[in-house]
């Protein structure tokens, strides 16, 4: 049988290791620090973070490493370990939105934004290296994973060079701050209007919990999450279809939602569920006032879309939501609530496939076989339109459900999937 590929997280000190030596590889002296973050997969609540919806995350223990020292003339310099990447600098004054059009504007975006948000006084020169092991084009976040660990990176920098200055690293609340940052970083900079669920978790994780994210106002909860007690194990494929957002069809799904939320004249998530637990009506009711409201023609409705299959996904994903933290709130889980939860991804991505029309073929045959393979439950996560599916299965059967899925895609011409194993880990920290 064949080898299946497994992207395991590469251990710490060694990647330490690897992205200094790529500094010093490339700028020919010793990085003054070493930053790292985590990507992420989103257990359930998709596509709802830029509806003020509830989302879990949980961290990934891969991650991106950033080293990094100031400069004193006001560039910035960015290289990277991954294959074809070149050597990029750019002036901090000429850092403006439109005005970056490569991968960099992941990282020089991340100042750019704090400054902005008057978290920094003035945006330094600095030399950057990055090194990463969370898979890119996945849909786990890997662009998240590197703002996140450049803005700890800039918010150490700043408070070194003034020592009256709190290191907003070190609380929850500064934390959250530094995510609201490199959500506008990713934004306005680098030109992808997600949500906020990625740089969240991010920066804000806990090791061994998913966090509840209240896309509202960004308040966390955390849900304990443990699989090994329970003997189950979260199986994430990646599809390795292609995963892109910049595409047209993420911004058009966001433009139906941007007209229900005018319709009903708030985030319509919290028009119809207050404090994520009570709810106003169903997804039915939801829809026949939506009707009433598009009929009467006030609100214009993009050409392409059904709206009203946006709003059926959006409410009845937050209800699953809300049925999951129910879940884990009932006490100790069980073999129920195992069960219960595999319904509940399966069901998210039914919706996400069927109402929000996000999925692809890869998507769709690595969800049901790996259901056909005995998994509990299974779904697509991230943006979709390629990128990776995660399963919920028992520990002994993890491989059996990976070479099931494999050799469907092999018998269909798919790219080979590859495979990784979430487990919540902490969220991005200082290393060097």
């Amino acid at each position: 049988m064949t080898e299946l590929v497994w992207k395991t997280a590469q251990e710490t000190g060694a990647h330490v290791a690897r992205v200094r030596q790529a500094f010093i590889d490339e700028f020919g002296y010793e990085p003054a620090r070493v930053f790292s973050a985590p990507g992420r997969v989103n257990l359930i609540g998709e596509h709802i973070d830029y509806n003020g919806g509830i989302v879990m995350p949980l961290a990934l223990p891969h991650r991106t490493f950033v080293a990094i020292s100031p400069r004193t003339d006001g560039v910035l310099r960015v290289t990277s370990t991954q294959d074809g990447s070149e050597t990029t600098g750019i002036a901090a004054d000429a850092i403006a939105p439109g005005a970056v059009d490569s991968w960099i504007a992941y990282v020089v975006g991340v100042p750019w934004a704090m400054r902005e948000l008057g978290l920094l006084d003035e945006v330094t020169g600095a030399d950057i290296a990055v090194d990463s092991d969370v898979p890119l084009g996945a849909g786990l976040s890997s662009s998240a994973a590197l703002e996140c660990s450049v803005a700890l990176a800039f918010d150490a920098l700043a408070s070194g060079n003034d020592s009256s200055r709190q290191l907003l690293a070190a609380t929850d609340e500064g934390r959250k701050k530094l995510a609201t940052a490199c959500i506008k970083a990713e934004n306005e900079i680098a030109g992808a209007n997600t949500g906020g669920m990625d740089q969240s978790i991010s920066l804000r994780a806990s090791q061994g919990s998913v966090l509840t994210i209240d896309c509202r106002d960004f308040a966390t909860t955390k849900v304990p999450l443990d699989l090994a007690a329970a003997g189950l194990s979260l199986l994430v494929i990646d599809t390795r279809a292609p995963h892109q957002l910049n595409d047209g069809q993420y911004a058009k799904r966001r433009a139906g939602c941007d007209a229900m939320a005018d319709a009903f004249g708030e985030k319509f998530l919290s028009s119809l569920v207050t404090d994520g637990t009570e709810v106003k009506g169903d997804v039915d009711d939801a829809v026949a006032r939506w009707r009433e409201i598009a009929s009467a023609g006030e609100v214009e409705v993009p050409g392409e879309y059904t709206v009203e299959a946006l709003l059926r996904h959006v409410l009845s994903e937050q209800l699953r939501v809300v049925e999951t933290i129910k879940l884990f709130e009932a006490g100790e889980p069980t073999a129920g609530t195992w069960s219960k939860l595999g319904e509940l991804l399966t069901a998210s991505h039914a919706s996400l496939r069927d109402d929000y029309q996000v999925t692809c073929p890869e998507l769709d045959v690595a969800v049901d076989v790996a259901l056909e393979a005995g998994a509990l439950g299974a779904r697509m996560t991230g943006g979709g339109f390629g990128g990776s599916a995660v399963a919920l299965v028992r520990a002994g059967e993890q491989d059996a459900v990976a070479h099931a899925v494999r050799e469907a895609f092999a018998s269909r011409g798919f790219n080979e999937p590859h495979f990784l194993s979430a487990t919540p880990e902490e969220s991005a920290r200082e290393e060097f």
